[in-house]
């Protein structure tokens, strides 16, 4: 065998091997890295017929660019961001998990990797890092404040990103469900089934989420034309301490059912009704706006707004992909919601 045809046989291997580079395709078709590059990329002048030679290597071995080599020749890293919030308790983790999963999902799909960062109210510094080194090529945020800095920040360095959760800017794409509505539907019911006095224990209210919520539940009583009673509304209830202060002046006035505005509050409502001797549903009826496993495997089992967290993530990462790829339009994206009567309000 000949050293010509011994190379021939080498490179033949190479080129049919995992891993093929654009060096080799260089080398198979005798034109310069930059060229082959060029003609992938469909970037600077290239003539068709070294486009087309170039497509029918690719189309022959089965090459498939390295996400790094697609970000050199196209000026991007592959990469999307998710910023969750650092204050997430253990508590309210599994639903960020959840929607972390549909991102990732998404993405793997549409060939690209998921870059985890946390932000803080008044502190995104460790998002402006992964933004200023470069890191990503969009963002999605996974909770918004009322007055966000981390999307004021991303809009100034014109970083594309999608909001998990509603905002009054309609200039920011958006993917939520309708929890003011869900909201006020759930307290609709309780109410048409004769329940006529409800207290509502609700979260930080800088939280938008938690401002839409407690409008659902204002806007229900008004359509009934109930009166809101001040001393029955309990906001900003963000620790243990709060809530516990909530339920203990709550069973001093002639309440028959409280709402909660997500799981981790009414969790541990649920439990401080235990410890007080109070049953659930016979002296008190108890619902959330946001449900979870906890809230459906606890005994008994808990009424409340039912989402699906999956999907929230799945349609923020396509979208956001589109939006990388070209796709300008703003729009807010409503995904369906579900009541789910259980035994705590029966």
């Amino acid at each position: 065998m000949s050293y010509q045809n011994l190379d021939e046989k080498t490179n033949r291997n190479l080129l049919t091997g995992s891993k093929l580079t654009i060096t080799d395709i260089a080398a198979e078709l005798g034109v310069s890295k930059s060229t082959v590059s060029r003609a992938i990329s469909g970037k600077g002048r290239i003539g068709k017929e070294t486009i087309q030679r170039v497509t029918e290597c690719i189309d022959k071995y089965n090459y498939k660019p390295s996400a790094i080599a697609k970000g050199l020749a196209n000026s991007r890293t592959y990469n999307i961001g998710v910023a969750f919030p650092a204050d997430a308790n253990l508590s309210s983790t599994p639903f960020f998990q959840i929607c972390l999963l549909g991102v990732c999902e998404v993405a793997a799909a549409m060939d690209y990797d998921v870059v985890v960062t946390t932000v803080k109210e008044t502190d995104i510094n460790l998002l402006k890092r992964i933004v200023d080194h470069h890191k990503i090529d969009g963002m999605i945020l996974t909770r918004n404040f009322m007055n966000d800095i981390a999307s004021e920040y991303l809009k100034q360095k014109g970083i594309p990103f999608v909001l998990v959760g509603s905002s009054l800017d309609t200039t920011i794409v958006q993917i939520d469900n309708n929890h003011m509505e869900a909201c006020e539907k759930l307290v609709s019911l309780l109410l048409a089934e004769g329940v006529k006095k409800i207290a509502l224990i609700a979260g930080d209210k800088k939280h938008m989420v938690n401002r839409y919520r407690c409008e659902g539940y204002f806007n229900a009583l008004r359509a009934r034309q109930v009166s809101i009673e001040q001393e029955l509304v309990f906001t900003d209830c963000d620790s243990p301490v709060f809530i516990e202060q909530a339920v203990h002046n709550i069973l001093k006035r002639q309440v028959e059912c409280i709402v909660c505005t997500d799981d981790v509050i009414c969790t541990r409502v649920m439990s401080l009704l235990r410890e007080a001797g109070i049953t659930v549903p016979g002296d008190m009826k108890v619902a959330s706006f946001y449900d979870s496993i906890h809230l459906e495997t606890n005994n008994p089992p808990v009424t409340a707004v039912g989402i699906d967290v999956k999907e929230l993530g799945t349609i923020a990462g396509k979208r956001l992909i589109e939006i990388i790829n070209g796709n300008t339009s703003t729009h807010k994206t409503i995904l369906n919601y579900e009541i789910h009567l259980r035994r705590s309000t029966q």
